[in-house]
């Protein structure tokens, strides 16, 4: 699913491509993705608006809106679910997108010829013929009216070590199961996760009460350095240890065979001699 990374690509794609550009017509007609808005209501909200800015904090984002008269409007929250990409098609129909990985089971094909036009969860159509909109297979995004984030914990490429080691290392849960928990800290997935993990050389089934001071910061060193990485270089999936999450995998440092568990009832691979 996409993670912080991938939902970076799509907070950028929205803030290079889509801010300025006049709403003139909504479809928010996805009862599902919409909820709770009825039909029309999101509609209501955001004709002759513009968006004007994009942020993300962990796996969700939202964009500040304004009307004609340069007054704040309604705040535009959206979510990728588990496979969701943001399209924006310009005025003359180029298309710049990002979000779920398209080499991806659902990310592939967003745009292919044969594709379902009820994928399209929510579109935005601007003044200029251009859309923004949210594609999504399988239907588990989220678009709402100014989203609540108090129960998000602060975003994983930039909370500072000092409060990641007092979020992360209370209590007595496994590690792994704490850095998925978005209350804690937010954007880390099931991948991030282990690419993490393994860099700082930290077995996922530890609990925090075991680890030291020195342990903490270095997970967090490897959390920014793994999350910054997969900024770069186009989502988790280029993370060094995730092609070898598997039956036949072999740590790419010592050559040992990787090692699956379940975590929070999350699947789990990790080198059993470099992460202790």
């Amino acid at each position: 699913m996409p993670e912080l990374p991938e939902v970076e690509s799509a907070r950028a794609t929205i803030e290079a491509a889509a801010l300025g550009r006049v709403v003139v017509d909504v479809d928010d007609t996805d009862t599902w993705e919409c909820r709770p808005h009825a039909p029309g209501e999101i509609r209501a909200a955001l004709l002759g608006h513009r968006l004007v800015s994009a942020h993300r904090r962990g796996k969700t984002m939202w964009c500040e809106t304004q009307d004609g008269t340069g007054a704040q409007g309604p705040v535009l929250g959206l979510h990728l679910g588990m496979s969701g990409r943001i399209l924006v098609t310009a005025s003359d129909g180029r298309l710049a997108e990002g979000g779920d990985w398209v080499g991806g089971r659902y990310g592939r094909g967003a745009e292919h010829p044969d594709r379902k036009p009820e994928w399209d969860r929510f579109t935005l159509t601007f003044e200029d013929g251009g859309t923004l909109r949210l594609f999504d297979k399988r239907r588990l995004g989220r678009v709402r009216l100014d989203p609540d984030l108090d129960a998000i914990g602060p975003d994983a490429g930039r909370v500072g070590v000092a409060e990641f080691r007092e979020r992360v290392g209370r209590g007595r849960t496994a590690v792994k199961a704490r850095l998925l928990d978005q209350s804690v800290i937010a954007g880390v997935g099931n991948l991030l996760a282990d690419e993490t993990l393994w860099q700082a050389r930290v077995d996922p089934r530890r609990t925090v009460d075991t680890l030291a001071r020195d342990d903490l910061t270095r997970l967090h060193r490897s959390l920014r350095r793994a999350t910054r990485a997969a900024i770069r270089d186009g989502g988790v999936h280029t993370g060094e240890i995730i092609e070898h999450r598997g039956p036949h995998g072999r740590c790419p440092r010592c050559g040992t065979p990787m090692r699956r568990a379940s975590v929070g009832g999350r699947t789990t691979w990790f080198c059993p001699t470099e992460q202790v």
